[in-house]
């Protein structure tokens, strides 16, 4: 009965809360829906970004991975914050100063529309099949062992968490199709204060068990009986060889933070370039925080259970939760955990219907279209989005390398290739739209036929370092031939106040010093 009424408690907060602040917002135009009506401030952004990208596939994923291959899956995190530095240093200038809503138009500009297209429809593609289908699939795994959702329905396990998907997407579909952006930034930002309280909770109950009473015994503990688990530098035959983030990795952080619609159309919707940069570097001090929710619980829990869980990776942080929270707070927790489902459910749903409503829609389909009827479109789209992700869900089950891991892999598939196409655009002004979309195309080619045609003995993220080379040196090649005809945009017309955020380049060195002093000391 507690855990019900904590979770329906805070569940109701959060949704009566983003109702207030959003009663009087116009989100019938284009950027009041799609942008926020462009008055997002730092707080927000960071609280929505970190919202968007820690949910369900990291609370279970990356603890299931911890659990089973230790400290070195940190650097998925902590590496995050020297990435955005770069997106707030130098990315969100260029965007800010263009007036874009969406990372696709930047390609218009840059290179063609066709350009433009293609990499739109790879983003779309990119949502159903890998982002939102592991989201729902996580989160109804992590209800469904809080809840006992088999058992109170009296259906099998398997059709529990079916259920339990198809309700995840039906209220996150709610909160983005009726709310645009700023519902969800603000959803989010309430969700955030929460997972950071309750994700706390766990690794600190579970501390204070083990050391009877005392928190620092506790830890002190857990590295005594397993301190390999706290080594950050991976092996070469490893799951995150220490190699990889010196190749694709960073590849790959740069994309996601710089250039993920996903996730930059939070700094999109800022009120100005300071707030936009604040919100970035808050979320870099985030990330570098995060590990403590995300992978030592998954610690902690080898340390209770050792390999018995090895097989089902997985389930093993909805276990731990059990085990070391009060009834009381358990409910809270789940309603944190479904705050952060559902935040990157709405949050994907959104950037995708800005993606399809702006860059292929308007461009495409009608391009003398309304404001009011993009609005319509965008709601239509993220409906139908819904309903591919909720079918596509329970086919991630089983992953043998864990959710989080699969996850990655399937990411390679669009985001190196289209990582490509944007650096060149950014460095090598001699690229051309021919030499792009070939390089799209080569990407997506090598990819598949190394990672799931070919044995490959390599790992996947030097596969992406491979890649995105292999993707330069196509695009320059193609270029000799196909000369650019466009050039990126110089001129530009933003209606938005530009100047710098005064402490921007001083906590920017401080991210990166932090970063590079925890590989130095988990690492020595």
């Amino acid at each position: 009965m507690l855990t019900t009424l904590s979770f329906l408690g805070f569940t109701f907060f959060v949704a009566f809360y983003s109702w207030y602040r959003l009663r009087k917002d116009d989100i019938s135009s284009k950027e009041g829906y799609f942008l926020g009506g462009r008055t997002l401030t730092g707080g927000v952004i960071a609280g929505s970004m970190i919202l968007t990208n820690i949910s369900t596939e990291h609370l279970i994923g990356m603890n299931g991975s911890a659990y089973k291959n230790g400290m070195i899956i940190i650097a998925w995190e902590v590496t995050s914050a020297i990435a955005l530095v770069i997106a707030a240093l130098y990315f969100i200038p260029i965007y800010l100063r263009m007036g874009l809503t969406t990372i696709p138009q930047y390609l218009e500009s840059r290179y063609d529309a066709t350009t433009k297209t293609i990499v739109a429809l790879l983003l779309m593609l990119s949502f159903v099949v890998t982002l939102l289908p592991i989201v729902l699939y996580t989160g109804a795994i992590n209800l469904e062992s809080v809840f006992n959702v088999s058992e109170v329905l009296q259906v099998s396990k398997s059709e529990g968490i079916w259920l339990t998907v198809i309700t995840i997407g039906v209220i996150g579909s709610i909160y983005a199709i009726f709310g645009g952006l700023k519902a969800v930034a603000i959803s989010d930002t309430v969700n955030a204060v929460g997972l950071m309280i309750g994700g706390l909770l766990v690794p600190v109950f579970a501390l204070w068990d083990i050391g009877n009473g005392n928190i620092l015994h506790g830890m002190n503990r857990v590295y005594e009986t397993v301190p390999e688990k706290f080594n950050v530098i991976g092996a070469e035959d490893s799951v995150m060889p220490f190699s990889t983030l010196f190749t694709g990795l960073i590849i790959n952080q740069l994309y996601f933070w710089g250039m993920n619609q996903t996730i930059i159309q939070r700094a999109l919707g800022a009120k100005n370039m300071a707030e936009a940069q604040k919100g970035l570097l808050f979320t870099g001090i985030f990330k570098i925080l995060i590990p403590l929710i995300i992978v030592l619980p998954g610690i902690i829990a080898f340390y209770y259970y050792g390999d018995q869980y090895f097989g089902d990776q997985d389930y093993i942080y909805p276990v731990l939760l059990k085990k070391v929270l009060p009834l009381s707070l358990v409910g809270f927790f789940a309603a944190v955990v479904l705050g952060a489902i559902l935040s990157t459910f709405n949050s994907v749903l959104n950037s995708a219907a800005t993606i399809f409503s702006l860059d292929i829609y308007k461009k495409i389909i009608s391009p003398k279209t309304s404001d009011r009827n993009l609005v319509r479109v965008g709601r239509w789209s993220s409906l139908v989005l819904a309903v591919v992700a909720i079918l596509v869900a329970p086919t991630v089950a089983n992953a043998p390398e864990g959710l989080y891991q699969l996850m990655q892999q399937l990411n390679g598939i669009f985001f190196i290739p289209i990582a490509s196409v944007l650096i060149a655009g950014f460095f090598l002004p001699q690229i051309s739209a021919t030499g792009a979309k070939v390089g799209l195309v080569t990407g997506l080619t090598f990819y598949l036929l190394t990672t799931f045609v070919m044995e490959v003995n390599l790992h996947f993220i030097h596969i992406w370092g491979i890649e995105f080379v292999l993707n330069l040196l196509v695009m320059y090649l193609v270029s000799l031939s196909f000369s650019p005809i466009t050039k990126p945009t110089s001129r530009f017309n933003s209606p938005l106040d530009l100047r710098e955020w005064k402490y921007a380049k001083s906590l920017s060195a401080f991210l990166c010093l932090v970063t590079l002093l925890i590989y130095y000391w988990l690492g020595s």
